[in-house]
C-alpha cells in the first residue's frame, strides 16, 4: 500500500530517478528550455524551484557558499551550479516563486506519452517581456485591502446619464 506516498516514482529505482532528476535540472538550468514527459517535468519542477530558492538567500559570504554547496550536492556539475548563481538566481530575485512553467505538446508518436516542455520563466523570448533586467521585489499585498479602497471612493465622480426612455417622455 502507498499510503501518503505523494512522490511519483516515474517507474525506476530511488538512484536512478535522483541521477535522473540531478541531469535533466542541470540541462534547464544550462539551456533554459527542455522538451521530455509530462511526469518528468512536473516532478523536475517540484525537484528545481527550491534550488532555485536557494539562490536569493544571500545575507552574508557564509550563507552563499553553504547554499552553493547544497545545491552542488543535488546537482553535481559545477557548470550548472555557477550558471545558476551567477545568471539565473539575479534575473529571479524579484520573483515571489513559480521559476517554472510547464507547457503541454501534446502527444509522442511511438508510444503515446504526453510531451511538455519546461522552461524557466524569466527567459522566455517569446511572450511577455522577454530578456530583461532584473525586477524588482514584488510588492507584498492583502487582498482585504483591496475592497476598503473601493468602499471608501464613490461614484460621485460620474454622473449617470438618463436613460433613453426618460428622454423620450419629457
Amino acid at each position: 500500500m502507498r499510503h501518503g506516498d505523494k512522490i511519483n516514482n516515474l517507474g525506476r529505482t530511488k538512484s536512478h530517478r535522483v541521477a535522473m532528476m540531478a541531469n535533466m535540472a542541470s540541462q534547464l538550468i544550462t539551456y533554459k528550455r527542455i522538451v521530455t514527459t509530462l511526469a518528468k517535468a512536473k516532478a523536475l519542477r517540484t525537484y528545481i524551484e527550491p534550488l532555485i530558492t536557494k539562490t536569493k538567500k544571500a545575507d552574508s559570504k557564509e550563507q552563499i557558499m553553504h547554499n552553493h554547496r547544497l545545491v552542488f550536492s543535488y546537482l553535481n556539475d559545477k557548470a550548472a551550479v555557477k550558471e545558476l548563481f551567477t545568471v539565473v538566481g539575479p534575473k529571479v530575485a524579484g520573483r515571489p516563486g513559480g521559476y517554472t512553467r510547464i507547457i503541454k505538446l501534446g502527444i509522442r508518436l511511438g508510444d503515446n506519452a504526453e510531451r511538455a516542455m519546461i522552461e524557466l520563466v524569466d527567459f522566455n523570448e517569446i511572450y511577455g517581456k522577454g530578456k530583461g533586467e532584473a525586477a524588482a521585489p514584488a510588492k507584498k499585498t492583502r487582498r482585504s485591502g483591496a475592497s476598503k479602497k473601493k468602499a471608501e471612493s464613490p461614484k460621485e465622480s460620474t454622473p449617470e446619464k438618463p436613460s433613453s426612455e426618460e428622454q423620450t417622455a419629457e
